[in-house]
């Protein structure tokens, strides 16, 4: 029976419960490259354990991929056979790089395990990149093969002769040309055939906690991107990390945890970020291939084919950054669905409007949301709000998970009291060994241990998280700090506002000024003096937006979901005072 007083216990003392001697979560300190550090004692060692556990899913649907499906079975054995050819013809050994070029296909995670079950290093890498950026990364990482689909291929094409590699495979490429590459199904056989493979069992890699596991390239503004190099016990680690918020839920409101039950209905997750993001690759595909779930993959982001496959598939759980939740809620459409089967909507990777979580609950009745933060650096997760803790601090981030420690510093690195600004250090057995190949980065970046994450956050008393901004996107108005999270909650409280982005505006006296994009939501109409006169009434004048652009069609973003604020900037500029 749930407590009625909520909370029934602290952030603090449910901590101190999930990870005790003898509990699931329970840590121990070990030390990683010098630096005692807190780790789940029972986490996997590896991601060749995790995947082992496949088999044992046998004919469950695993991937569903427009009216194709992959059963588990039938994809351990074709992960198999990939990993001889990668092994037998290619020379891959452990520690060798495997780069992954492909949009959300079935076989990106066959060509990822295939890579993590021998002890080689995957590199998945961006595939809205040109051809001069996808062939960086493969050069950069050393990679010695490569796996493209079609469209990758032919953008390569230029690049061929700068690519030193021992091999190239194509998915889903056309037969001419295919040039250098082998096609993926002469390797290992059509899709159909994959249940006629072997499923014996692999040759050890020998694999370690610590050992390298994944490189993933950042999505830097400026200059060349940074290879952000991943163990096993980071992905492990956040494997860990993701199933402890609904225990700790449990606990907030009186509740006991209940004990997995291995005859529970198989789960189902709408996959809509990209597999070469840290969220796609950490969070989605490897703890719902652990957990036996099935993952439906879209070929592309589309609201509306969205809560179609929601009904077909009896979708439980979907998310993304808070734009695509935003686009399913106010979709015409979405009346005329069956949603009764979702039970959670997660999304982090950008700011959410605290109105966000109330519209959920109006149209998901019985969906706990949730919103996290985490870095490619913390290989995902580092602070989680769900549940009640969530719709009582809507514009949180939430706590960090147990084996994290957080620390707000300021210029100086000097930690600063509770409830300040600064910047958002992290240390934890989920940040990564550094940037490959780039030792000067990675000491600036992380000091003894803390990852400086370059946010501008506050933190309460109870270790609550408030995102405020980027370090470098602050804007600053004649001296006054002005925090583009801020204004844009602002904005995102008004009913006829999707989507928003501030950005500086330049101003000869001022040094900036507030800009602000707004993408006005299906249906609905406002006018600029009208949301401007909103944000007046919610803070301060100087904060007040001096040009707000109305636009219909969706913001631009990356393809991690971020918008290109870069890119809004310049679009902006034409409003400079000279």
């Amino acid at each position: 029976m749930a407590d009625t007083k909520w909370p029934a216990m602290s952030i603090a003392d449910a901590n101190r419960l999930l990870t005790a001697p003898g509990m699931p979560f329970e840590m121990e300190t070990v030390t990683i490259r010098g630096i005692p550090t807190r780790v789940y004692k029972n986490a996997p060692p590896h991601l060749r354990a995790i995947f082992e556990l496949g088999k044992g899913w046998g004919k469950r649907d695993f991937i569903v991929y427009e009216g194709e499906r992959l059963d588990f079975d039938s994809h351990y054995r074709a992960v198999c056979a990939l990993a001889r050819v990668y092994a037998d013809r290619f020379g891959i050994r452990k520690g060798d790089r495997v780069a992954i070029a492909m949009r959300n296909f079935p076989e990106w995670s066959i060509a990822f395990w295939a890579a993590a079950a021998i002890g080689a290093i995957t590199v998945p890498i961006n595939a809205w990149g040109s051809g001069a950026e996808l062939e960086y990364c493969i050069t950069d990482s050393g990679s010695k093969v490569v796996v493209v689909d079609g469209e990758r291929l032919d953008r390569l094409r230029p690049h061929m002769s700068d690519l030193k590699v021992a091999g190239i495979i194509a998915a889903r490429a056309s037969r001419e040309p295919l040039g250098d590459a082998l096609a993926l199904e002469d390797l290992i056989g059509k899709p159909e055939d994959y249940a006629k493979l072997s499923d014996a069992a692999l040759p050890d890699p020998g694999l370690e906690p610590d050992d390298d596991a994944t490189i993933f390239y950042t999505s830097g503004t400026t200059g060349k991107p940074k290879g952000a190099l991943g163990t096993h016990r980071n992905m492990m680690t956040n494997l860990m990390s993701a199933a402890y918020a609904p225990a700790r839920a449990c606990l907030r409101r009186g509740e006991t945890p209940p004990a997995p039950d291995p005859d529970a209905p198989q789960r189902s997750m709408l996959l809509s970020v990209p597999l070469f993001h840290a969220t796609g690759c950490h969070s989605i595909l490897v703890p719902m291939y652990a957990g036996g779930g099935k993952l439906v993959f879209m070929h592309k982001w589309n609201p509306e084919r969205a809560l179609e496959l929601i009904e077909q598939e009896h979708i439980q759980s979907f998310g993304g950054v808070p734009a695509m939740v935003w686009q399913v809620l106010e979709s015409p459409n979405f009346a005329l669905h069956d949603t009764s089967s979702v039970e959670a909507i997660g999304y982090g990777g950008a700011p959410s409007a605290p109105d966000l979580v109330t519209r959920i609950k109006q149209q998901f009745p019985k969906v706990q949301p949730g919103n996290g933060y985490g870095l490619t650096e913390t290989s995902s997760i580092t602070t989680q709000n769900s549940a009640e803790d969530y719709e009582n601090r809507p514009e949180s981030a939430g706590p960090a998970v147990p084996v994290c420690d957080l620390k707000v510093v300021d210029e100086k690195g000097n930690e600063v009291p509770a409830g300040q600004v600064g910047e958002l250090w992290i240390k934890g057995p989920n940040i990564v060994k550094g940037y490959w190949n780039k030792p000067e980065a990675t000491a600036t970046a992380i000091t003894d241990g803390w990852l400086h994450s370059g946010d501008l956050v506050r933190m309460d008393e109870e270790g609550f998280v408030f995102i405020l901004d980027r370090a470098k996107d602050m804007l600053i108005r004649g001296g006054e700090n002005i925090y583009c999270v801020e204004v844009e909650g602002a904005l995102y409280a008004h009913p006829a506002v999707m989507d928003a982005a501030v950005v500086a505006i330049p101003h000869k006296v001022l040094g900036e000024e507030v800009g602000a994009v707004v993408q006005i939501a299906p249906g609905k109409e406002v006018s600029e003096e009208e949301l401007k006169a909103h944000v007046r009434r919610l803070l301060a004048a100087f904060k007040v937006p001096v040009k707000i652009e109305l636009r219909h069609e969706p913001l631009p973003r990356n393809a991690n979901g971020k918008i290109l604020k870069t890119e809004l900037r310049e679009d902006m500029k034409k409003y400079a005072t000279n």
